[in-house]
């Protein structure tokens, strides 16, 4: 019986969910209305994992050990994406456990539903394969937020992807949905061994061969598994995940999640609206009350407020990037 590692990754920053997330407390660490935070969530969904780690930055390890106790926490030598996060990942785990399967999963993403029995599914295809195995979530709408899956013929609930395509524009989303296209949700089951041979040769070569990982790790460039590895692969395959699934990325996502009023306002703390609809609130303690405005995003955390269109949302990132240049985030 192969072992099962579960490997959460827990080291960004979560921008597009600024005010809540900063960098001192990044979007993991947040419960958004649950009783325990994102982090500690997705670790006790890994429970049928023989072991469980945590990677994450120097920055955040305390506050991984107090939200997720139960987990090993593993420090990546920088911040590099996930390319070289997964790559070092792979050497470091194969050299404590040895022998494994590894699931790789955001700490970050909603997920309710039957998550065991799909993930054990593509551990499981992962080893009789020796690929790489991903899952493929069913579209409820053309999404230009996600990454895509164009995957072959399915046989005994898998089948090979034919490509991995990135974020479309609208018209091509809706192509892409009408097609059978399916999410990538960024959850990823690979033997360390398998994962690191799809390593060589691309930009996370220096990472899967050095004989010392870490400075393998130094000499990588950053760039994303999905770049580096996938989109290269020609040995992927994809396994429907059946379970409920939103990635948490922006704060438009709260939407869908949130029950909202008879205006179809999504609040996340308490809130007053008059005269408004369709808008995402979101605070700490504070109140918040709208009137007269429609397709908002209110977010109120500390001694910051956002206030965005909400078809506007993925735009965050550039407020974040304009306060770290002045080094306020």
């Amino acid at each position: 019986m192969v072992t099962t590692v579960a490997l959460v990754l827990a080291g960004g920053t979560g921008t597009r969910l600024y005010p809540a997330s900063r960098s001192d407390r990044p979007k993991q660490f947040h419960a958004f209305g649950g009783e325990d935070s994102l982090l500690a969530r997705t670790v006790a969904r890994t429970g049928f994992a023989d072991e469980t780690y945590v990677l994450t930055g120097d920055d955040y390890a305390d506050q991984v050990r107090e939200h997720a106790p139960s987990a090993g926490v593993l420090v990546e030598p920088a911040a590099k994406d996930t390319g070289p996060a997964l790559a070092y990942a792979a050497r470091i785990i194969r050299e404590q456990v040895g022998d494994c399967v590894l699931l790789c999963l955001p700490s970050d993403h909603h997920v309710s539903g039957d998550f065991a029995s799909v993930a054990g599914r593509a551990c499981q295809v992962a080893v009789e394969t020796e690929g790489l195995v991903t899952m493929g979530v069913e579209p409820t709408r053309p999404a230009t937020g996600y990454g895509y899956i164009e995957p072959g013929e399915f046989a005994a609930g898998v089948a090979p992807v034919e490509q991995f395509r990135e974020k479309p524009g609208a018209a091509t989303a809706e192509a892409f949905v009408a097609e059978g296209f399916l999410w990538n949700a960024g959850i990823f089951a690979w033997t360390p061994d398998a994962f690191l041979r799809e390593c060589e040769g691309t930009p996370l070569d220096p990472v899967a061969t050095a004989e010392d990982p870490a400075e393998g790790f130094d000499r990588a460039e950053a760039v994303s598994v999905d770049y580096a590895v996938l989109e290269r692969t020609e040995d992927a395959y994809v396994v429907p995940a059946d379970f409920e699934w939103d990635d948490l990325g922006s704060w438009d996502a709260f939407e869908r999640l949130l029950t909202g009023d008879d205006a179809e306002n999504a609040v996340l703390g308490d809130a007053l609206t008059i005269d408004a609809s369709g808008n995402v609130v979101a605070a700490d303690e504070k109140h918040v009350s709208l009137v007269g405005v429609d397709d908002l995003v209110v977010a109120a955390y500390d001694d910051r407020v956002l206030v965005v269109s909400k078809v506007e949302a993925q735009r965050v990132r550039e407020v974040v990037s304009e306060l770290r240049a002045q080094s306020r985030f």
